[in-house]
């Protein structure tokens, strides 16, 4: 009997207003119990296994789908497993025979069998002996000892010929469900054929008696050993589409013939009978694995069964931050090797969770990688010999727990540093400091220049952008030429203006630097100072208006490594500001609404007032219904 409260009652039991350590907090004892954030998708699995129903999940990697398939395993009813058994069959040995029964059962049969054939083996052995023992005393009393001795030679070989086939009755167990407490958990991630829909061994002896009865041959695939439990697929569209069919034939009638899987060997004549394989399917993957699916496949997924989208975050509120704190428990629990962690290691996990999530107000729910800081924090503890993980543990296991991504991000950053073209001081005439994400998280200085050169064609400027700009990129860039247009009064159809991303080796994708070209762009024209202390970043709608981006945390921490003073970010970002704590006195953050407030903190010197004043009359008198839709946050 499946009880969709437990959850919600094991999490009343809780205390986790009191506890001092991660030790204090008791962990569930079942997986569904234990998985973070996703309410959704385990009260959706809980329906699927009380009714048997296949599951599609689909999310992010790390966050909780290989938990929900175990789960899922744990609330199927363990009494309805069987024993399988292959037996030969004596009328056509390459057809053998199939028989199922309740758990435990198989063993029994089999012993019995082996039992039944020793006695008939000693019986044949005691036979032969009394026979060879005749021929041998008959040919001593005829004094024919040559004779006697090559006539029992000749009948030890026959019953030796004749000796492998008192083995063809003993049936193989074929799965041996008897130690199963729990419905099967097989993860068939990344199973070829043979090990997924079962294969039968080649025997290279054909002939002479000494070949392997073909039912011993068979062998179960993954999909027989699922039976009366859950088949778990993760990247199911890697999977071949021949291999996919096989498997929807399977799934349609919960049992499958084994056969050879390679042409050209003797297991391929090999069919056994129809082997149960009623199995719950959980297949898994991201967005894009979709397009690798069967399409059969996933219509039966979706008619007989749910499509789940995980959810990579959750909303950071309090009893949200307990499940954090109940997730640490679980982690120290698990690896068993570390040790607990005390109320302010705990509190920066949470506070990491949030700066990882990348959106406001949420939590990440990518746990995997956010364990992977919990081990290593735990694993500096332990090289100290300290009984508890301490706020400087978990600090410190922030470096050594990057991803190889921001490992290489980090050093490219470092060895660009050496030979950086930015200023962090003085001011410039269009040039800017702007500011992008490399890597996972990793911010970096993007110093952009602009110049306003004579036109040279007749008829229009042109605008020319260099520095491998992405598609998204290139199209900010056409934007921000449109807004200069409209906004600034300036006629630049007698200019052509040159942007440049310099030391943009690595490309630039997104148009969180729209912001930063347009005040470029801008100085460049009006021939007015920018700032070098400060650097800057955000997108730009068609009227002005300055909008979210992406990684800002990562940024700022970038511009305060740089020496930057100041950083310009869009207001409605604020909130997404987790910067560490060593940064807060080295960078002050001023938020920006419009690009007239960016320009009124990014230019100085003469001609900066007249500028701002002109920004803010024409944007002004801009109908704020041009905007015919909001703009998404982007990732940049």
């Amino acid at each position: 009997m499946v009880n969709s409260n437990s959850n919600s009652s094991f999490k009343e039991k809780l205390d986790f207003r009191s506890y001092k350590s991660s030790k204090d907090i008791e962990v569930p004892e079942r997986i569904i119990d234990q998985i973070i954030g996703q309410e959704e998708a385990v009260e959706t699995v809980i329906k699927a296994a009380k009714q048997r129903r296949n599951v599609l999940l689909i999310g992010e990697p790390g966050i909780g789908k290989s938990m929900l398939a175990k789960g899922m395993a744990e609330l199927l009813p363990p009494e309805e497993l069987q024993d399988i058994l292959v037996y030969p069959n004596i009328e056509d040995n390459n057809n053998p025979l199939i028989g199922a029964m309740p758990i435990g059962e198989g063993k029994k049969v089999v012993m019995n069998y082996k039992v039944k054939a020793k006695g008939q083996e000693e019986k044949k052995n005691m036979s032969m002996m009394i026979i060879i023992g005749a021929i041998l005393v008959v040919g001593f009393v005829l004094q024919q000892y040559l004779a006697a001795i090559i006539a029992a030679g000749i009948v030890l070989l026959i019953v030796m010929q004749m000796k492998p086939k008192n083995t063809f009755m003993v049936p193989k167990l074929l799965v041996n469900n008897e130690n199963n407490k729990t419905a099967p958990f097989v993860d068939a991630t990344g199973a070829h054929a043979g090990a997924l829909l079962g294969d039968v061994r080649h025997d290279p002896y054909q002939s002479g008696g000494l070949g392997t009865p073909a039912h011993e041959r068979v062998e179960a695939g993954m999909i027989h050993r699922a039976n009366k439990g859950v088949l778990y697929i993760d990247e199911i569209g890697t999977m071949q589409m021949k291999t996919q069919q096989e498997l929807l034939t399977a799934m349609q009638e919960k049992k499958y013939s084994i056969t050879g899987q390679s042409e050209t060997s003797s297991g391929a004549m090999v069919r056994s009978q129809a082997v149960p394989c009623d199995f719950v399917l959980v297949a898994s993957g991201n967005l894009q694995v979709l397009k690798g699916m069967h399409i059969a496949l996933r219509s039966r997924i979706r008619g007989y069964g749910y499509e789940v989208f995980m959810k990579d975050s959750m909303p950071d509120t309090p009893e949200n931050r307990d499940k954090l704190v109940q997730f640490v428990a679980q982690e120290v629990e698990k690896d068993g090797r570390i040790p607990h962690f005390n109320r302010e290691a705990i509190a920066e996990i949470i506070r990491e969770a949030k700066r990882r999530s990348g959106k406001k107000n949420a939590l990440t729910l990518k746990l995997r990688d956010l364990g992977g800081l919990v081990r290593a924090a735990g694993d500096i503890a332990n090289g100290e010999g300290v009984d508890s993980v301490t706020l400087a543990h978990v600090i410190n296991a922030k470096k050594l727990a990057r991803t190889l991504e921001q490992q290489i991000a980090d050093r490219y950053i470092v060895q660009r540093k050496e030979y950086s073209v930015s200023k962090s001081d003085g001011s410039k005439v269009g040039m800017v400091n702007g500011l992008a994400i490399i890597g996972d998280r990793s911010g970096i200085l993007l110093p952009i220049a602009a110049e306003a050169a004579p036109a040279q064609s007749k008829e229009e400027g042109k605008i020319i952008a260099t520095g491998k700009l992405g598609e998204i990129a290139l199209e900010a860039v056409q934007n921000v030429s449109a807004l200069i247009k409209k906004n600034t009064g300036t006629n630049i159809s007698n200019y052509d203006i040159h942007i440049q991303f310099l030391q943009s080796y690595e490309g630039v994708e997104g148009d969180s630097a729209s912001v930063s070209i347009a005040t470029a762009v801008i100085s460049a024209l009006e021939n007015v100072p920018i700032d070098q202390s400060l650097a800057l970043t955000g997108s730009l709608s068609v009227r002005g208006d300055v909008l979210p981006v992406g990684g800002v945390t990562g940024k700022i921490e970038a511009a305060a490594d740089s020496g930057i003073k100041t950083v310009l970010i869009p207001k409605s970002n604020m909130d997404d500001v987790m910067i560490e704590e060593r940064y807060k006195n080295k960078i002050k953050i001023i938020p920006v609404e419009t690009l007239s407030d960016v320009l009124e903190h990014a230019l100085i010197g003469n001609g900066k007032e007249g500028i701002v004043t002109k920004m803010k009359k024409i944007s002004g008198i801009v109908p704020k219904e041009i905007l015919s839709k909001p703009q998404k946050p982007l990732t940049h």
